[in-house]
């Protein structure tokens, strides 16, 4: 899919653009979703058999790798993927219309909401971000960071991307 493509199916993360191409991410970007051939039938998407999707520069800083996507059917507005932080990646700013739940599965990573410090977080932490909270997530400058990314579309939407977090902002991380 050319960039520009991916860029516009990221920035409405829109149920059509889901059917064709997905995320992230996310929170979620621009890979086949897998469904059941009908909503009756449990899928099981074997690990690895998507390809990685890389964190389009408009999103992300750094090197970001989307893996095992995911889009709920038959109305389930549940998705998700598994987002990997090279160290000193991160997301730009952004909103979600439902919110935003991230499982750290490894690394060391940073989260911060548009106004609070820089929070550290580890494997095993759960952090959940409230609809319209403007945040963004992603590496410490020395440590990857890997997390399960889920959030819920709202009105064919996941996600709202705005500007790139700043050196400074980013600076500030304990």
């Amino acid at each position: 899919m050319p960039d520009a493509t991916l860029g516009a199916a990221l920035r409405n993360w829109s149920l059509s653009n889901f059917s064709a191409a997905l995320i992230v991410t996310a929170f979620f970007l621009a890979a086949p979703v897998v469904q059941a051939k009908d909503d009756s039938s449990i899928t099981v998407q074997p690990s690895g058999a998507q390809p990685s999707t890389v964190g389009p520069p408009d999103f992300f800083t750094g090197t970001a790798r989307v893996d095992a996507r995911f889009q709920g059917t038959g109305g389930a507005r549940v998705s998700g993927g598994t987002v990997t932080f090279e160290p000193g990646a991160r997301t730009a700013w952004h909103t979600h219309p439902l919110g935003q739940t991230l499982i750290v599965t490894s690394g060391i990573g940073l989260v911060q909401q548009a106004g609070h410090p820089i929070q550290i977080i580890r494997p095993g932490d759960t952090v959940w971000i409230p609809p319209g909270v403007k945040h963004w997530h992603g590496a410490t400058r020395t440590n990857g960071m890997s997390h399960i990314a889920i959030a819920e579309l709202l009105d064919g939407s996941a996600v709202q991307w705005l500007e790139q977090v700043s050196e400074e902002d980013y600076a500030k991380a304990p």
